[in-house]
C-alpha cells in the first residue's frame, strides 16, 4: 500500500539524514525505496516549545493490509521491504535515491522487525534550522493502542496540545501592566470632579499629579535589586497588591485631607515603581532570546491598552457612579490578578514543578541555571559602556515620549483647536498605535534573530527606528496644514516609537540577564527623570517660545540617542 505525506524536500531530507550506509548495500535499498509513495499529511506548525519542532501527524495509509508492515534493513530483508496493497503499488517520483543516502532504515545494523496494523504515524523531532543532528531512526518505537500505531522519537516527545507555560507568565505580566496604567491614568480623569469638590487650584492639581513620581522614582533601582535577589514573582506580586490597595484608599485619603492624598499617591508610585524591574527579571529567566522581543512587546503593549481602557472607562464610571467608583473598581481588579499570579507564576522555570521537561530544556537552552544574585557588582556594571548607552538612550527616548503623552491634549486644544471631548478621544489614538506597532516590531525583531542576524544588529535597527521615526514625524508637524494630518503625524510618531520595545527595552536581558532588574531600574530612573524634567521644561519653553521649539528639543535628543546607541550598545552578554 502507498504511504502519503506532503513534506517539504528539505525537511524530509533533514529527518532521514542521520543514519550511515555502506556503498555496496545501497542500490537494492534505493530501488525498493522508489516504490514508496506518500498520499496525505499535515505538516504541523512550528512548535513554540522548542527551537524548531515539527510534527508529522495522522499520516494515513491508502489501504491497510491485514498482514501489516514489515520494516527490514539487512540486504536480505531489503528484498522483502515492500508494502502489500491489494489494489495497487503506487510509485513515488519525487523521492530521489540519493536523498536517502544516509537513511538509517538501510543501515548495516538491522532494526528489530516490527509488524503492526497502522492507522497513523506521528514523529516529533527537534531541529536546529531544519536540521536534526545526530537523530537516528533507530530511536523510533512503534506502539499500538486500539488498532492505532504511532512512531515516536524517543527522548524528543513534545506536548503540542498544551499552551506553553512561559507564555502564561507573559500574559500574566501583560495583565499586570494593563492594570498598572489603568490605575495610573484614572487620576487624570477623576481629578476634574475632585478639584471642583475640594476647591483645588491648578497648582494643587499639579502637586497631586506629580506626587505619584515621588514614590515611583524611589523604587526603580530598589525594585531591581530586590527582584534579582529574591525573584520576580514575589516583587511583582507585592507591587500589584501595594498599588491596588493604594488605589482603593485614594478616595478615603482625599476626603481626610490633601496631605493624606499626596502620601497615598506616592505609595501608589512605590508599588508601580517595582513593576518594570520585576517583570524584566522574571522574563529574563523564562523567555529564550528567540522570543524575547515579541514577549516584551506584548507585555509593554499591556501598558498602552491599559491607558486606552482607563481613559475610556473612567468617564463612564464617573458619570454613572461618581468619581470614587473609578478607584474602587480599578483597584479591586488587582486582587483577582493576584490570585492567578500565586497559582500560576514562578520566578524561574527551575522553580515550577508543573513545567514539562521539554519546555524547561528549551527555555534553559541546555545551560545550567545559576544561583540567585546575592551581591550587585555595581563597579563592574557602571564600568560598562553598553550600560551607559542604555541609560542615556532611555533618557533621550522618554523625554520625547513623556512630552507627547503629557502635553498632547493641550496641543490638540490650543494648536489644532479641538474641543476637550475631541482632544480626549484623540489622545487614545497614540496608545492604540503603540500597542499595535510594539507587537509588530517584536515579531520583526525575533524573525531577524531566527534568520541569523546578530542580536546586536537587531537591537540597533529596532532602536534606530524608535528614535528616527518620531524625530522625522515631529519635524513634519510644522509643515502640515490640516488637523487630520497633524493627528496622523502624532500617531505615526508614537507608532514608530513603539519599536523601542524591541530595542533598548529588550537590551537589559541581552547584556546582563542575571541583573536584568537592576539594569532596568537604572535606565528607567533616567527615563522617569526625563519625563519629570521634560514635562516641566516644556511648560517653560511654551511661555517663551512655540510648539516648534518644543519639538526641536525632542528631535535633538532623539538624534543624540541614536548616535549613542549605535556607537556603544551591544546585544552580547557583558555581565555574568
Amino acid at each position: 500500500m502507498a504511504i502519503g505525506a506532503v513534506i517539504s524536500h528539505r525537511n524530509f531530507t533533514s529527518f532521514i539524514s542521520s543514519g550511515r550506509i555502506h556503498k555496496p548495500e545501497q542500490d537494492t535499498a534505493y530501488q525498493r525505496a522508489e516504490k514508496l509513495s506518500f498520499s496525505s499529511a499535515q505538516h504541523v506548525h512550528r512548535n513554540m516549545y522548542s527551537e524548531k519542532v515539527y510534527s508529522l501527524k495522522k499520516i494515513h495509509f491508502h489501504s491497510i493490509s491485514s498482514h501489516g508492515v514489515h520494516l527490514s534493513t539487512t540486504p536480505q530483508e531489503s528484498k522483502k521491504f515492500q508494502i502489500r496493497n491489494h489494489r495497487r503499488i503506487a510509485r513515488c517520483n519525487w523521492i530521489k535515491p540519493e536523498q536517502l543516502k544516509h537513511n538509517s532504515i538501510f543501515n548495516r545494523q538491522p532494526l528489530q522487525p516490527r509488524h503492526a496494523t497502522i492507522n497513523r504515524i506521528r514523529a516529533n523531532y527537534k531541529s536546529e534550522e531544519y536540521d536534526v543532528a545526530g537523530t537516528d531512526l533507530d530511536s523510533l518505537v512503534v506502539s499500538s493502542e486500539g488498532g492505532a500505531s504511532e512512531a515516536v522519537l524517543v527522548g524528543e516527545i513534545q506536548e503540542t496540545n498544551q499552551f506553553p507555560k512561559r507564555w502564561v507568565i507573559v500574559l500574566l505580566c501583560f495583565s499586570a501592566f494593563l492594570l498598572c496604567n489603568m490605575d495610573r491614568v484614572n487620576m487624570s480623569i477623576a481629578i476634574l470632579p475632585m478639584s471642583k469638590e475640594f476647591n483645588w487650584n491648578s497648582a494643587t492639581v499639579g502637586l497631586i499629579q506629580s506626587s505619584f513620581f515621588w514614590g515611583y522614582l524611589l523604587t526603580q533601582i530598589v525594585g531591581g535589586i530586590w527582584a534579582d535577589k529574591i525573584g520576580g514573582k514575589q516583587v511583582l506580586g507585592f507591587g500589584v497588591i501595594w498599588w491596588s490597595v493604594a488605589t482603593v484608599l485614594t478616595p478615603i485619603a482625599a476626603k481626610i485631607g490633601l496631605p493624606f492624598l499626596l502620601v497615598m499617591r506616592a505609595f501608589m508610585g512605590i508599588g508601580e515603581g517595582v513593576a518594570m524591574p520585576a517583570m524584566n527579571n522574571i522574563l529574563s529567566k523564562w523567555i529564550p532570546v528567540s522570543e524575547r522581543s515579541r514577549s516584551l512587546a506584548l507585555v509593554y503593549s499591556g501598558m498602552y491598552l491599559g491607558s486606552v481602557i482607563g481613559l475610556g472607562v473612567s468617564p463612564i464610571l464617573i458619570q454613572k457612579f461618581a468619581w470614587p467608583s473609578v478607584f474602587y473598581s480599578f483597584g479591586s481588579l488587582g486582587s483577582v490578578w493576584f490570585a492567578f499570579w500565586l497559582a500560576k507564576a514562578h520566578s524561574s522555570p527551575t522553580d515550577d514543578p508543573e513545567l514539562s521537561a521539554e519546555e524547561k530544556k528549551y527555555i534553559l537552552g541546555g545551560s545550567v541555571s545559576k544561583e540567585p544574585v546575592t551581591e550587585i557588582p555595581w563597579r563592574l556594571i557602571l564600568s560598562k559602556a553598553p550600560v551607559w548607552a542604555l541609560i542615556v538612550s532611555h533618557f533621550c527616548h522618554n523625554w520625547g515620549t513623556f512630552i507627547l503623552l503629557t502635553w498632547m491634549p493641550t496641543y490638540y486644544n490650543q494648536v489644532l483647536k479641538f474641543n476637550l471631548t475631541e482632544s480626549g478621544l484623540l489622545c487614545v489614538l497614540p496608545w492604540l498605535t503603540m500597542a499595535v506597532f510594539a507587537n509588530i516590531g517584536g515579531w520583526i525583531a525575533d524573525t531577524l534573530v531566527s534568520r541569523g542576524f546578530s542580536i546586536t544588529t537587531v537591537r540597533k535597527i529596532m532602536q534606530s527606528i524608535g528614535f528616527l521615526g518620531p524625530a522625522f514625524f515631529l519635524t513634519q508637524l510644522s509643515r502640515v496644514k490640516t488637523p487630520a494630518m497633524a493627528v496622523l503625524c502624532m500617531a505615526c510618531s508614537q507608532g514608530s516609537d513603539a519599536f523601542s520595545q524591541s530595542g533598548l527595552y529588550s537590551n537589559h536581558q541581552d547584556i546582563g540577564p542575571r541583573y536584568a532588574g537592576v539594569l532596568l531600574g537604572l535606565s528607567n530612573t533616567a527615563g522617569v527623570l526625563a519625563g519629570v524634567f521634560g514635562t516641566a521644561a516644556t511648560g517653560y519653553i511654551l511661555q517663551n517660545g512655540t510648539w516648534d521649539d518644543v519639538f526641536k528639543v525632542a528631535v535633538v535628543l532623539y538624534l543624540i540617542g541614536t548616535l549613542v546607541w549605535n556607537l556603544f550598545s551591544t546585544g552580547e552578554k557583558i555581565l555574568d
